[in-house]
């Protein structure tokens, strides 16, 4: 379809169009349409010109070099989580700490700039930083929540905290997160709760990785069971009153024979003299 434009005086008139010389009618002037440009009702200045501006859509695309930037952060903070895991040892605490604090800014950011509305012009400079800061704060401290209300439940330590206190304590992790995504960066229930889960899960992996102990089903190195002893039952007070003493039974000396009195000798016996009996003379 070929546009061009005539003089006002052809308007209503026949002519051969210049393109396919076919004959055509020029379209009289009260059949123009005229679109007026919507009438802006908002404030003015002194010259009556509109003091606020148009919001511009502006569609976020992520470069070649954000796109390697970011494999390069994967790819590095991984490296050093396997590299902590074949160590064999549990990974320090200022590691974790470090860990938890420096993963939150760039994944809050990063995450913030997919799920926010295109729509709505989004927060930038101080306030954007200052925003997006305390989030990452708040996030990070979520780990804090964990660990400290874990030990007060009569946990010895991490790896002792059973399976419904670990699912009860993590519900409260999530809750905490998507209240402060809902409070800094204003955006709804549904995208600040998975602002939150997106920091949840690299975290909760990456401790996967290292071999952090968070819960009892999720330790590693879990301690050998000692054998068991048997211990002697408590004996009743009278049956431990009647029952004897099985202790070495004291050894007396032996007592000394008694002096007994020397018996006086008896005389021998004499035996009684006899005389021979005098025979008669015959």
């Amino acid at each position: 379809m070929a546009r061009f434009t005539v003089s006002d005086k052809y308007s209503g008139k026949k002519g051969p169009c210049p393109k396919c010389k076919k004959e055509i009618i020029v379209p009289d002037k009260s059949q123009e349409l005229v679109i007026h440009a919507p009438e802006n009702l908002g404030p003015k200045n002194s010259k009556g010109v509109p003091v606020l501006k148009p919001i511009r859509r502006r569609e976020f695309r992520v470069g070649r070099l954000a796109w390697l930037g970011i494999a390069v952060g994967v790819i590095s903070v991984l490296a050093v989580a396997i590299a902590v895991r074949i160590g064999g040892a549990a990974p320090p605490v200022w590691l974790v700490v470090l860990g938890a604090l420096g993963l939150a800014p760039p994944i809050v950011m990063l995450a913030y700039t997919f799920l926010r509305n295109d729509e709505l012009e989004g927060y930038t400079g101080r306030e954007y930083l200052a925003r997006t800061g305390i989030c990452s704060l708040v996030f990070a401290v979520t780990w804090f929540f964990y660990y400290a209300i874990g030990l007060y439940l009569d946990n010895k330590s991490l790896a002792e905290i059973p399976s419904i206190q670990m699912a009860i304590l993590m519900v409260g992790m999530i809750a905490i997160g998507t209240s402060a995504s809902l409070a800094t960066l204003e955006l709804e229930i549904g995208q600040s709760i998975t602002h939150y889960l997106t920091y949840f899960a690299a975290t909760f992996f990456l401790c996967l990785i290292m071999g952090v102990e968070l819960a009892e089903p999720l330790a590693v190195r879990k301690a050998s069971p000692k054998p068991a002893t048997l211990s002697p039952l408590p004996m009743p007070l009278h049956k431990a009153a009647s029952t004897p003493s099985k202790a070495s039974p004291k050894v007396s000396p032996k007592a000394s024979p008694k002096a007994s009195p020397k018996a006086s000798p008896k005389p021998p016996a004499t035996t009684p003299a006899t005389t021979p009996a005098k025979t008669p003379a015959k």
